[in-house]
């Protein structure tokens, strides 16, 4: 029984409510201001127990994969329903676009010491499998080590959300991209049930990438290899299997053996006006050396065997101010593949500068 001091009088309920409905008005106009998620969101943070086929988006779901893909329909039913709605995951999705940092603020984190000592440790104990994807797949052991440095800080950052909650949110619950995230839950239920794991065990991101190199389930399915030969790709606990994928996913992706990734550029004071307004954040402009070298750009200590694919111009601001505070780059066509991993200048900037922290690290060492 609550004791009596706690009660409220009718008057004071009366009183108490009146508060409320001259509060939850403006509550509820803020909510809208700041972001006011789709109804079909609404609708599912009211239904804790999971995603049911009484949604016509969840019933058609199931149809497809039962009459396309011949899964079981009880379970594949049985799956969603224990399936949970993330609101914080929309919320991510939500969030405003931000302008880009710049490089110096973008690429502390991810050359330091720390990363740079602990990648040194997963080459050497990673030797052999490395090699071997380099013998392979042509990709130098520094790249696929700085990836997977980058990514998932050499397999210590695999996200904690599972990754049935997060598809099946993105897939029902966030409209502007339902289509691609109802493609990657069904690219992961065929991934789970090919190597015979419960759908309801795997974690990740919280937009579903997976394992230590963070591939997106269709990619795994597209490229992850069982690099370890034990007969299953697993990206979470075999090295040799984040190892050989992401080696397979560069190849894949038109990475050139023995070819660099970025050479200094020289930018004759001529030409550099010309050169700096061609410079664009996402390197979208690729042209032929040549025709940069008839802009007064080129190419410092370029390999007399370089590919003639076409290549970009990089710059990166190494400080905030200063005569320069800027460095410049050709970026190479090595450079564009790491940027299908992800489509971020900066990232595969980062990717490549840890890469030759990790070479020369590991080179000083022996």
């Amino acid at each position: 029984m609550v004791p009596s001091k706690h009660l409220l009088s009718g008057s004071a309920v009366v009183q108490r409510l009146r508060r409320w409905l001259l509060v939850l008005p403006a509550l509820a106009l803020a909510t809208v201001v700041v972001a006011a998620p789709p109804s079909s969101t609404k609708k599912a943070a009211a239904e804790p127990a999971g995603y049911s086929v009484k949604r016509p988006e969840v019933r058609s779901f199931v149809d497809e994969m039962v009459a396309e893909e011949r899964f079981d329909r009880r379970e594949l039913v049985r799956w969603l329903g224990q399936a949970r709605y993330q609101p914080k995951i929309i919320e991510a999705m939500h969030r405003p676009f931000v302008e880009p940092p710049k490089w110096y603020e973008y690429a502390p984190r991810f050359l330091s010491a720390d990363r740079v000592d602990t990648g040194v440790a997963f080459m050497r104990r990673n030797a052999a499998a490395l090699q071997r994807a380099q013998d392979e797949y042509g990709v130098p052991p520094e790249i696929v080590t700085a990836i997977i440095g980058v990514e998932t800080f050499y397999g210590r950052n695999l996200g904690s959300h599972r990754v049935i909650d997060a598809l099946s949110t993105l897939a029902f619950d966030y409209p502007r991209r339902a289509s691609f995230f109802r493609g990657e839950l069904k690219q992961f239920l065929l991934f789970a049930r090919e190597q015979h794991i419960s759908p309801l065990d795997p974690k990740g991101s919280f937009a579903g990438a997976v394992g230590v190199p963070q591939f997106m389930p269709g990619s795994v399915r597209r490229y992850a290899i069982d690099f370890d030969g034990d007969g299953h790709v697993d990206l979470w606990r075999s090295e040799e299997d984040a190892i050989g994928s992401v080696a397979n996913y560069l190849a894949r992706h038109d990475w050139l053996r023995g070819q660099p990734i970025a050479l200094p550029a020289f930018i004759a004071d001529s030409g550099r006006d010309a050169a700096l307004q061609r410079i664009d954040g996402n390197l979208s402009e690729r042209r032929p050396l040549s025709a940069w070298n008839a802009d007064n750009v080129w190419a410092v200590a370029a390999p007399a065997d370089l590919s003639p694919e076409p290549v970009g111009l990089l710059q990166l601001e190494e400080q905030p101010s200063g005569d320069d505070n800027a460095s410049y780059w050709i970026a190479c066509p090595n450079f564009y593949a790491i940027t299908r991993y992800n489509k971020s200048p900066l990232y595969a900037a980062a990717v490549w500068r840890l890469s030759e922290l990790l070479r020369v690290s590991v080179a000083l060492a022996r």
